[in-house]
């Protein structure tokens, strides 16, 4: 690879990964409003979200939220709950569009797959949920 041609491909992913943040956030908000999950804690969703900064691994994330599923059932449990709605988005919506932005960058999907998971995960629509319409 050429000197010039990667921060040509950096601005290339990063714009791409911009470009769909939108998406991101209405992926999250649909998910949290429309599937199943107990009295989900900020703290739960943030330790999530601290697992997805410190792996470059998509099957980390997911054995996370597995193991959560199994500890308690804020997450939900089988078909219509969050956890399931969560992997389900990863290893689908996430998925597809990091393959987007890489084949049109001609770079590698994982780290933007991963950096996608990421900011699905960081939306704040959690709090709006728990504490928005709160006086």
């Amino acid at each position: 690879m050429s000197e010039e041609s990667y921060p040509q491909k950096e601005l290339c992913k990063q714009k791409g990964i911009r470009q769909a943040e939108n998406e991101l956030v209405t992926l999250i908000q649909d998910a949290l409003d429309k599937t199943n999950y107990g009295d989900l804690e900020e703290s739960q969703f943030r330790n999530l979200v601290r697992v997805s900064d410190t792996t470059e691994s998509a099957e980390v994330i997911k054995n996370f939220i597995r193991y959560q599923v199994g500890r308690d059932k804020k997450w939900g449990k089988g078909k219509g709950s969050l956890a399931e709605r969560i992997i389900v988005d990863i290893d689908n919506n996430i998925k597809k569009n990091s393959q987007a932005i890489a084949e049109c960058c001609q770079a590698d999907y994982k780290p933007i797959w991963l950096e996608l998971i990421r900011r699905y995960l960081g939306a704040r629509h959690l709090k709006y949920l728990r504490d928005g319409d709160k006086p």
